[in-house]
């Protein structure tokens, strides 16, 4: 008979900490922005990784949160008509790039088609880092880091950061007048100062549409 009460009782604990466990990272999460994303590791102080993953993992079955990716996890929200709202690209880079205080800069189709140079929404993102080399997926997409050069990331300005790596995409000489045109007005969008420090870090035919920015 003791042995079936002890038996009871230790299941009992076991269950009081699970819960203890759920509440304490829910009550955190409503204090978070609600597109903030978070990460297991941001809950470590009330429980050990193992147990908050396993928190986690029933809060998402509960759809408390919703699981962006492996160890990345959001607030559900959902929109009448759309259904779940899930974290941009952009929001689910920049936050890793928060969490491991690295810079990063977008490349390749995507730092075109944030400029509104291509239409084309790649499914495989890549960024340029000082931050660890890796690669996320998410649904059917991806996100891929880089490690590069500082200088690759060195740029003041977001918008020449993103002209930079646009054009290093579409390549020297291959431009059309509509995309010069294009770059031009965006350039001018840009702060003078971030302009003439970040025109140092292209390579030169890159400079040269940069500085007729500038004029």
């Amino acid at each position: 008979m003791s042995q079936i009460v002890t038996i009871f009782a230790t299941k009992c604990n076991a269950e009081k900490m699970v819960n203890s466990t759920d509440d304490h990272i829910v009550k955190r999460i409503r204090n978070f922005r609600k597109q903030r994303l978070f990460f297991t590791d941001d809950f470590v102080d009330i429980a050990n990784y193992k147990a908050v993953s396993k928190a986690l993992e029933r809060l998402t079955v509960k759809g408390t949160v919703i699981r962006v990716a492996k160890g990345i996890y959001a607030r559900h929200k959902v929109d009448p008509l759309l259904g779940d709202i899930l974290p941009t690209t952009e929001q689910i880079a920049e936050a890793i790039a928060k969490r491991d205080h690295a810079r990063i800069v977008p490349t390749g189709a995507y730092a075109l088609n944030a400029l509104g140079l291509s239409t084309q929404v790649p499914m495989n993102v890549v960024y340029l880092t000082d931050g660890t080399a890796r690669k996320i997926k998410f649904g059917k997409q991806s996100i891929q880091f880089k490690k590069t050069n500082p200088k690759n990331l060195a740029a003041k300005g977001k918008i020449s950061s993103l002209v930079i790596q646009a054009l290093k995409a579409i390549g020297n000489n291959k431009m059309k007048e509509d995309d010069h045109l294009k770059i031009m007005k965006i350039l001018k969008e840009e702060k003078a100062e971030h302009l003439n420090h970040d025109i140092k870090l292209a390579p030169e035919w890159i400079r040269r549409i940069m500085k007729e920015a500038l004029n």
